[in-house]
């Protein structure tokens, strides 16, 4: 193969324009974002197409091995600037709140309740992070508490509260939604069953 390259240990600076033919003939076309000269790959990002509101970028890896002609259309010779540093601090607030809630809802597995129960509480704990379990019910808020069958009838507050009312709207969504689920699923059965 065939590389307009001035040798293996060619560089492409970041930001520089760089086109290049696949071994499919396939002509790619853009901006430099990073380059491994041991490896030899090299990543571009076409120019922006607007979807809306919204600037997307067609990201293409290429492993420059495998292109037929390499072509570099605009040398930027700048040093770009360098990368924002990392916010430790809150990269460690962020997993440790990652940890605290995977650990929550693995508690939510290791208590011996029902599926039924568990499915409600993963749908509670998507929008309130204050629920946890004690014994076979789910508690709310330290207010709200939902016994076994999980149903609706089944949501009682210690006093009444304005949690209560968003509770059982909560449980009710999501009792209707595993309805539909589940009628989807038992006619999803019958229209594979064998005739």
């Amino acid at each position: 193969m065939r590389h307009k390259m001035a040798g293996v240990n060619e560089c492409f600076s970041i930001g520089s324009i760089v086109a290049c033919k696949t071994c499919y003939n396939k002509e790619i076309e853009g901006e430099v974002l990073a380059f491994d000269p041991q490896t030899k790959m090299l990543i571009l990002t076409e120019c922006p197409a607007t979807n809306g509101q919204t600037p997307l970028n067609d990201v293409h890896i290429i492993n420059l091995s495998l292109v037929s002609d390499v072509q570099v259309k605009k040398e930027v010779n700048t040093v770009p600037e360098p990368p924002q540093s990392l916010d430790l601090y809150r990269l460690n607030i962020r997993v440790r709140n990652q940890i605290d809630e995977k650990r929550r809802l693995v508690t939510a597995l290791s208590a011996s309740v029902p599926p039924e129960g568990q499915k409600l509480f993963y749908a509670i704990s998507k929008t309130i992070k204050e629920v946890s379990w004690q014994g076979s019910n789910i508690v709310v808020f330290d207010t709200v508490t939902i016994t076994p069958p999980y149903k609706l009838d089944n949501v009682r507050a210690h006093a009444e509260c304005k949690a209560l009312m968003h509770i059982r709207k909560v449980v009710e969504k999501h009792m209707r939604e595993q309805a539909a689920a589940e009628a989807g699923t038992s006619v999803a059965g019958a229209q594979t069953s064998p005739q």
